[in-house]
């Protein structure tokens, strides 16, 4: 029992910094490590550097060796730390560390829960790392474990420790943040503020992000709020759009998902006075404010790309050229008559200060929403509705700058609502807009189109997972939910479920421990698949 209570006690602490796999994890952080990470990492197959330091955290609590050092671990310390437990478990080699493995298995913790923490999931990439999920299902569906009422909207869910947030909307009148039970659906408390006005499709635009203790959100209005998760009460508050002289709201409002990185929280606010802004996400300082950005306003959130092994902000902004066919006008016109709109813009910027590193304008979309699918090396891909179709261009730095190569644009993929999950050497996403009803659609990475399931299914700005060589998708049309394998010689549906009530199921899913989150116009459903 003083086993099981040492496991339990060290396994429900936050990671905050401790995992450098999180997105809030800075790569300066990596020489050291605190001690204090969550244990169920002591179940990686091969022992890391890092996990020795969470192994070595739950021996010396347990008495198993001398605890060690409180504060922080430096790395450099981990060759005569893995030989002690090396002589402890008696083995030759530290890859076999069956012992902890077998003992955690006896005791029944052995699955490893990741979490949720933010918008598209731990790496904003709408990607799992869980296994073992369900590849088909009885002809009743899924068991459906929970569902919880909701105003309408379109926010995501975020998950931690068990508990799931959620920025809900009274129509006209308050944005309400709930914490919610993963385990049976029940309310576990809630914060509602004044937020009045109306918008088009109301409802919820953002998923909260979650660091620790403390909850992050922005609702249509702009209002930015950090959260104490211990006390359900504010810390902080700001505007993100009223604060730096944003006149007119946006004709959808506001659609920030917040971002945290280190000690920065991250939002577009997209004025004339100021393009990205960052809060110290302890106290809502403002750290720095870019420049205003080129371009009109998106609904796009930044995203963090690593180029060079330079962590980098990467935002679009929207073009106002005419369209032709229905699509949008590329840069600089059509060439044959130059017209006065605005071009839009893809840039990257600089984590620390918001200075701009470089510009790409061979994709012009009017109206963006989702941000773009990093695919590593430098390249990235960015794609749109409303006929913006794609484009994938790579940045690197020569010569002391950066510079970028289109290596190519189509208009046979355009993920409307949610960005294009990569597998294998393939992106895949929702391609219908309101002018085109191209459905599911594959294609390469090098811009070959594979398939697309046109009008069956539409698949209409739906969310979706990549999980366990598996895709989770809603149709966000009708709110059926499908088990989809991936493979590039056609659209292979495992199941579905019709399982939602109304049209316009448009907000991310979110998954946990085997539980996936979907919503649409009036509920949430808590969906067991696994």
């Amino acid at each position: 029992m003083y086993l099981q209570r040492i496991m339990k006690k060290y396994a429900d602490m936050g990671s905050k910094k401790t995992n450098p796999n999180k997105p809030n994890f800075k790569s300066e952080d990596r020489g050291q490590i605190s001690v204090f990470g969550p244990l169920s990492s002591v179940l990686c197959s091969r022992m890391s550097e890092i996990t020795c330091l969470w192994q070595l955290q739950f021996m010396a609590h347990s008495g198993t060796i001398h605890p060690v050092n409180r504060g922080r671990v430096s790395l450099a310390e981990m060759p005569d730390r893995k030989f002690q437990i090396n002589e402890i478990l008696g083995v030759k080699s530290m890859k076999r560390c069956s012992l902890l493995a077998i003992l955690i298995t006896m005791l029944g913790v052995c699955s490893v829960r990741a979490d949720w923490p933010q918008y598209l999931g731990p790496n904003r990439n709408a990607t799992s790392d869980e296994k073992g999920l369900l590849r088909s299902w009885p002809a009743e569906g899924p068991k459906v474990l929970w569902t919880f009422d909701l105003g309408p909207g379109f926010g995501g869910a975020a998950i931690s420790k068990g508990k799931v947030y959620l920025l809900d909307r009274v129509a006209g009148k308050q944005d309400v943040l709930r914490c919610i039970d993963l385990t049976n659906g029940k309310e576990l408390w809630s914060f509602a503020y004044n937020a009045k006005g109306r918008l088009p499709h109301q409802g919820s635009r953002s998923t909260p992000a979650i660091d620790g203790d403390y909850i992050y959100t922005c609702g249509s209005f702009g209002d930015v709020y950090c959260f104490d998760g211990r006390t359900h009460k504010p810390i902080w508050k700001k505007n993100v759009w009223k604060d730096h002289g944003g006149g007119k709201l946006p004709n959808w409002g506001i659609c920030q998902n917040p971002l945290i990185y280190g000690d920065l929280l991250i939002l577009a606010s997209q004025t004339k006075e100021a393009g990205i802004v960052a809060y110290d996400k302890t106290n809502g300082r403002l750290r720095w404010a870019s420049q205003a950005l080129p371009g009109k306003v998106s609904y796009v959130t930044p995203v963090i790309v690593n180029i060079d092994g330079q962590d980098q902000l990467v935002m679009i902004t929207a073009t106002t050229r005419r369209e032709r066919g229905g699509r949008s006008a590329p840069a600089g016109g059509w060439g044959d008559k130059p017209d006065d709109g605005i071009d839009g813009v893809i840039l990257g910027m600089d984590i620390k200060d918001g200075k701009t590193l470089w510009t790409y304008k061979g994709w012009q979309g009017r109206i963006p929403i989702h941000n773009i699918t990093a695919l590593g090396d430098g390249r990235i891909f960015i794609s749109g509705g409303y006929m913006a179709g794609s484009a994938m261009f790579k940045v690197q730095r020569n010569d002391g700058r950066y510079v970028v190569e289109e290596l190519y644009t189509t208009q046979d993929f355009g993920t409307h609502v949610h960005p294009a999950v990569l597998y294998k050497g393939h992106l895949y996403g929702h391609c219908t807009t309101n002018s085109r009803r191209d459905g599911m659609a594959c294609m390469s990475v090098d811009g070959k189109l594979k398939w697309k399931t046109g009008r069956s299914p539409v698949f209409d700005k739906g969310g979706f997972i990549l999980a366990d060589d598996l895709i989770l998708s809603v149709d966000g049309t009708d709110g059926i939910l499908y088990i989809i394998e991936p493979n590039p010689q056609g659209f292979k549906k495992l199941a579905s479920a019709d399982l939602l009530d109304t049209k316009e199921c448009w907000g991310p899913l979110a998954l946990d421990d085997g539980k996936l989150l979907i919503r649409d116009q009036k509920q949430i459903k808590c969906v067991a698949v696994r």
